[in-house]
């Protein structure tokens, strides 16, 4: 099998590492996937087997080193298969988040030049095919399940990959082969401000990134972790594919969508990744479950929840005290314990909040319930998280310290440059855009503005190009506006307005079901989203939220006016990146009447 396998070299490779522990754990667990309510599981032996026989197959397509393996899928056993049978023979794959429209498709699959696509299904496939006719390098269509397909002129399924004589012994000898420097995976950039751009991430990258993951952690086959996020999505690919095989744990595929919150139950993971909006769901969604408690229940919680939050300030500043301890046991009895279950989070030993800011506020709840959520900082260009919270020196609005191997430094211009192994390879076919982002002194410029403290503590103020100079001059920093308008249960997104005016405005978003309840409590009767935004009564819950939030902050940062949005922000309609983050020109253009009415008559 070769030498990567069995062990006498370290590996190199991810793939060397999946091929380690096939031999050194073949009947331990690797992965587990939900089909229709029931979990099945596939062993390290199994895992690599079906990873060698895709790799047969992709070769046999005429795929080889440098060539692009896009995959088009939600999360999956198919999509990590796919991505390390790629990886095995030197090709590199390009992920395509699930929501992506199909004119994104085309650009992503034009780009990067990708010669086969890995379709999810009927849905994904169709996508392909609407524009395949300006694809004239896409030589080959593989769809993962073929239900409702007529036509199958031309496309291959999974299973037929799968059905390969491919072996794992030739399989290994292409991964000797691999040149770690060379680029393994190609993850394009969310495009807030433009197209996306690919960056080239090499195996030593991925390599560097996770061993210092593990490490910090201290991860291993006894862990679990709940794969959820997009796979194209850096963070994720971290936990699926990266920190898994470099620790060895069990990764668990849900069925998705509306079955997270079930999944996560079920699962229960020891590891557990959340992105801010996942964070600040699951504390709306506790809310609203204590709105529908009995009183004494919620007497109970608000009691259990105050004491512990208490609590949970003072571990953060190392002053617990014995009659602390003594207190927040009783609280986890009574009350937290069955909470963390309800929640899925009942296991979590790890818990981190990564991709973008999260309101301080939203990390003290899950402290407070026993749910130490650590943030970290990173971007695609370095591979994942360069910084993460220590336990032992949690400071709330920072988002840790750097990682062993990474150097931090602030420019005179306040932005966060970073320099270590995990820094990419540069931007697929652009470089320009590379040379703009990482200086001849190897130091990659985030595009983040930040601070570092004398601890070496890490404050993010915001994105260089999201700064707010209004027209007295003044510098704001809207995410800190915005993420505090979202820690409430009933905002889900707020947009942040004043470049170049005399005060800050902001577009809102209600967070439909929570407000929907809210609204039925109270007999407010309402038939769609936009009826329900329109509501006075709604309106005025929303301007109590501002008016809080606004003590909070200096008179220039406090918000004059807002305007509800009447519509859900969507992907597809070109107001979010797929990775969910707001689009701020495109969505200013598309409301630029709402907007200049907030301007008209001056601040109220």
């Amino acid at each position: 099998m070769g030498t990567a396998a069995h062990g006498a070299d370290p590996p190199r490779t991810l793939p060397a590492l999946l091929l380690r522990h096939a031999v050194t754990r073949p009947e331990a667990v690797a992965l587990r996937h939900k089909v229709r309510g029931r979990w099945v599981e596939t062993t390290w032996s199994g895992y690599a087997r079906r990873v060698a026989a895709v790799a047969a197959s992709l070769r046999a397509l005429g795929v080889g080193p440098g060539d692009r393996v896009a995959v088009h899928a939600e999360n999956r056993p198919e999509w990590v298969i796919a991505d390390l049978a790629a990886q095995g023979i030197g090709a590199q794959t390009v992920g395509i988040y699930p929501t992506s429209p199909a004119k994104e498709v085309e650009y992503l699959l034009q780009h990067s030049g990708a010669s086969v696509l890995v379709a999810e299904d009927e849905e994904q496939l169709d996508k392909a095919l609407e524009v395949r006719a300006g694809l004239p390098r896409l030589e080959h269509l593989v769809v993962i399940d073929p239900t409702g397909l007529r036509d199958m002129t031309g496309i291959q399924t999974f299973d037929e990959l799968e059905s390969s004589d491919g072996d794992v012994a030739a399989y290994a000898a292409s991964v000797e082969a691999l040149d770690p420097r060379s680029t393994a995976v190609i993850v394009y950039t969310s495009g807030t401000t433009g197209p996306p751009k690919g960056s080239m991430i090499s195996h030593h990258n991925l390599m560097v990134s996770g061993e210092a993951f593990n490490d910090w952690f201290g991860t291993g086959p006894r862990d679990e972790i709940l794969s959820y996020l997009p796979l194209c999505h850096i963070a994720e690919r971290l936990m699926s594919v990266v920190l898994a095989l470099m620790s060895g744990c069990v990764v668990n595929f849900g069925e998705g969508g509306p079955t997270f919150a079930t999944d996560l139950r079920d699962v229960q993971p020891t590891v557990f990744l959340g992105v801010p909006r996942v964070w600040e769901k699951m504390l709306a969604s506790v809310e609203v479950r204590m709105g529908d408690a009995t009183r004494l229940k919620r007497t109970v919680y608000r009691i259990a929840s105050a004491r512990s939050r208490a609590i949970a300030r003072r571990r953060m500043d190392g002053a617990v005290t014995p009659w602390d301890r003594v207190v927040a046991g009783l609280c986890d009895v009574l009350v937290l314990a069955a909470l963390r279950n309800k929640l899925g989070l009942a296991r979590v030993r790890v818990a981190m909040s990564g991709a973008a800011p999260v309101a301080p506020q939203v990390l003290e709840f899950f402290w407070s319930i026993g749910v130490p959520v650590r943030e970290g900082y990173g971007q695609t260009e370095c591979s994942g998280p360069c910084t993460l919270t220590p336990m032992d020196d949690v400071r709330l609005g920072t988002v840790g310290v750097a990682l062993p191997g990474v150097e931090l430094r602030i420019a005179e211009d306040g932005e966060v440059l970073i320099r270590w192994e995990g820094v990419f390879r540069g931007y697929l076919d652009d470089p320009d855009a590379t040379a703009a982002a990482v200086d001849p002194d190897g130091w990659l410029h985030t595009g983040d503005v930040g601070e570092l403290d004398g601890d070496g503590h890490l404050k993010i103020t915001d994105r260089k190009k999201d700064i707010i100079i209004t027209a007295g001059g003044k510098n704001i920093s809207p995410s800190e506006i915005e993420n505090r308008l979202k820690v409430s249960q009933h905002i889900r997104e707020a947009v942040v307005i004043g470049d170049g005016r005399k005060y800050l405005v902001a577009l809102i978003g209600i967070e439909g079901d929570t407000v929907g309840d809210w609204a039925s409590r109270r007999g407010i009767a309402y038939t769609t989203y936009a009826d329900l935004s329109g509501k006075p009564e709604v309106v005025e819950l929303v301007q109590g939220v501002v008016n809080e939030v606004n003590t909070e902050f200096a008179q220039v940062e406090t918000i004059k006016k807002f305007r509800l949005m009447t519509k859900e922000l969507d992907h597809e309609d070109g107001e979010l990146t797929a990775t969910q983050k707001v689009k701020r020109v495109s969505l200013a253009r598309i409301l630029a009447a709402d907007i200049e009415a907030m301007y008209a008559g001056g601040a109220s």
